[in-house]
């Protein structure tokens, strides 16, 4: 668990930072947000103390960050920035590779954990091992950074605006492949972000930042969007919160209309979503395959229809039951 408590930054008479505590579980994922100047980045670099705090105190697993060796400590956090940071004259692997040497893995071991990585993150390790950073595409080029920030196993993974830079395809394929990742090794991350769809794509839960680094609202992506807890938060995640809302509201799959009931039901030709999906799944095979329904799939199975006037009254709903 990271906990930080009544962590403050402060330059001179300007304070950066102002008494923010938080807590992220093991395995949680907590996405800071806010306009620039909020003081996300320095946060950031707090935790691994690239920066010091001026005040208060951060707990990684109950361990007091500023009491050791700030060197030893980075080792122990993976790090991820927008512009990657990838050493341009070493090779994919030498880049991946750069924390196991410094901790003196022998060859075969860090070899086997830099495929290993390579694998995971979805390059091909005979394809990408000896290629040079610029010989990548900036999607390929943040791949490796994160197998490189996740290569001796940290048990705390900081990302910082990590796909800010990236055309909107690739950082949607990115953003899923992300969430894949976190699927499987369950990390515990801290991720700065400008975007509000993006923090709530990604987050269990957003920690809203102010002007000053003052703490607005922390809680789960759906309460932020239906319960901003003051007019700052409100504003900042936009008039358009119960659209994106959508993105965080899951099907229920009990209110369906049931697969042969009152509308035909073709398995090929139906939009299709799985068990699971939200609404914004449902409505983005609506538009897209101009249909006036989508069957909620599970496996090769329906359960259930869904149309846009269901659709609506779902999300209606879900608002309601937050007081809006």
């Amino acid at each position: 668990m990271l906990r930080l408590e009544s962590v403050s930054k402060r330059y001179g008479s300007r304070t950066v930072v102002q008494d923010l505590s938080l807590e992220v579980a093991d395995g949680e994922v907590c996405v800071l947000i806010g306009p620039s100047g909020c003081g996300k980045t320095t946060t950031l670099k707090m935790i691994n103390r690239l920066i010091e705090p001026s005040g208060g105190r951060i707990l990684l697993d109950d361990e007091d960050v500023t009491a050791g060796d700030p060197v030893k400590l980075r080792r122990r956090m993976g790090y991820v920035i927008q512009q990657v940071g990838l050493f341009p004259h070493e090779t994919v692997a030498q880049n991946v590779a750069t924390v196991p040497k410094l901790l003196g893995w022998d060859r075969h071991r860090t070899r086997t954990r830099v495929d290993e990585l390579l694998d995971l993150v979805g390059l091909e390790p005979d394809e990408y091992r000896q290629r040079y950073p610029d010989q990548l595409s900036g999607g390929q080029r943040q791949r490796v950074g994160v197998a490189r920030a996740l290569a001796a196993d940290p048990p705390l993974l900081l990302m910082d605006e990590p796909f800010g830079a990236i055309d909107p395809i690739a950082r949607d394929r990115l953003q899923a492949e992300f969430l894949r990742l976190q699927d499987e090794l369950n990390k515990t991350v801290v991720f700065v972000t400008h975007d509000v769809d993006e923090a709530v794509r990604l987050g269990d839960r957003i920690a809203v930042l102010k002007e000053g680094g003052v703490l607005q609202q922390y809680d789960t992506p759906a309460q932020v969007l239906g319960r901003p807890a003051t007019d700052f938060v409100a504003d900042f995640v936009g008039g358009d919160r119960g659209l994106k809302r959508l993105s965080v509201t899951p099907i229920d799959v009990s209110g369906l209309k049931p697969p042969h009931g009152e509308l035909p039901f073709d398995g090929e030709t139906t939009a299709k979503v799985p068990v699971g999906a939200t609404l914004k799944d449902a409505l983005a095979q609506l538009l897209l395959h101009d249909a006036r329904y989508v069957a909620v799939m599970d496996g090769d199975r329906s359960v259930g229809m869904l149309t846009a006037d269901d659709l609506h009254a779902e999300l209606r709903k879900s608002l309601a039951e937050d007081g809006q």
